[in-house]
């Protein structure tokens, strides 16, 4: 299975315009704690009807490519990190794994996918690896 996850996410505010939060470590170790809530909550909330559905049995892989919108140096793992706690914990939330723990989640990967200005973006591929009965 693979899925598109969100680069940002969008939070509304009382008096002024909604503001786009960039998920990735640089940003989240400078948020207060409720608002780093707030953004996985709104991480969650974006890609729960994609995974709608899906309920993992036994182990799991989880492999996270980035397509970076630019030619600009990036640090991979300074995005991919925040992606992989994100949705972890929004499969955890949306019911597709009971835990996120190595009970069920066997290990991660990352990769650099291809430049792609038009679409940058974040896919996750999850392989299943090892059933279970329940």
């Amino acid at each position: 299975m693979k899925i598109i996850l969100p680069l940002f996410v969008m939070l509304p505010r009382k008096t002024m315009p909604p503001k786009k939060y960039i998920v990735n470590l640089n940003n989240y170790r400078n948020w207060h704690y409720i608002v780093s809530n707030m953004v996985k909550a709104q991480y969650a909330e974006e890609i729960k009807e994609k995974l709608a559905g899906f309920k993992f049995r036994g182990k799991i892989v989880i492999k996270f490519y980035l397509f970076k919108g630019s030619r600009r140096t990036s640090d991979r793992s300074n995005v991919l990190c925040i992606q992989e706690k994100f949705f972890c914990d929004a499969l955890v939330h949306c019911g597709c794994l009971p835990d996120d723990s190595d009970e069920f989640i066997d290990h991660t990967e990352y990769y650099t996918g291809c430049l792609d200005k038009e679409n940058p973006r974040v896919e996750a591929e999850i392989i299943q690896i090892e059933y279970t009965k329940k």
